[in-house]
């Protein structure tokens, strides 16, 4: 999916992962992380915010997306300040304390309900002392309605092209050890969404 994801999901992703990323306040000479970074726009995104000082990683299971965001980022002149991997989340390959934050968007619903801690336990160790997390995420809190019962239903039988699935994002980051320092209510198609920002605690 990776040289049509734009057509038929970017653009209505994109407004709330500029929301998210607004509220998790990248600044110039930190060193940033994103999980899942798909297309490669928010990683566009924020190496422009962290400039020549700063540094980005990038994180993704698949190959077509890594070559996708390759070259958004060199036709944009920023691919020297950007260090992506082809990997799993659940296991990251950097030293604990490294990032001064961690970006997911539509990233953290596509694990397995087991996965979720195992990844945001991965994010904590690589985060420092005070650093932020900022998750989008599709969201079970607002209760079940038809259109989510439609949605999931679809998910249960073309998860190759449905793949992202509501979860309990605020309590996943709490349990995690965070601090929910932020939250915001967003729909997505119709969807309940969410927007948190949790901080580490110590």
């Amino acid at each position: 999916m990776s040289r049509s994801y734009d057509l038929f999901a970017g653009a209505f992703e994109q407004r709330l992962r500029n929301l998210a990323l607004a509220q998790l306040g990248v600044r110039e000479g930190e060193t940033v992380l994103e999980i899942g970074f798909g297309t490669g726009h928010c990683l566009k995104q924020i190496a422009e915010a962290v400039g020549a000082s700063g540094r980005v990683c990038g994180v993704d299971l698949s190959a077509g997306m890594l070559e996708v965001s390759r070259r958004r980022l060199d036709r944009a002149g920023l691919l020297d300040r950007v260090e992506l991997h082809c990997g799993d989340a659940a296991d990251l390959p950097y030293a604990a304390e490294t990032f001064d934050a961690v970006f997911m968007s539509f990233t953290l619903e596509l694990f397995d309900t087991p996965e979720i801690p195992v990844v945001l336990g991965e994010v904590r160790r690589v985060l420092k002392p005070g650093g932020r997390l900022g998750v989008v995420s599709l969201a079970r809190e607002d209760g079940v309605s038809l259109m989510l019962r439609a949605y999931e239903w679809c998910h249960q039988r073309l998860p190759q092209y449905i793949d992202c699935r509501p979860i309990y994002v605020e309590e996943a980051i709490a349990d995690a050890g965070f601090h929910l320092d932020y939250r915001e209510k967003e729909r997505l198609w119709g969807l309940p969404a969410k927007i948190a920002l949790g901080v580490k605690r110590g």
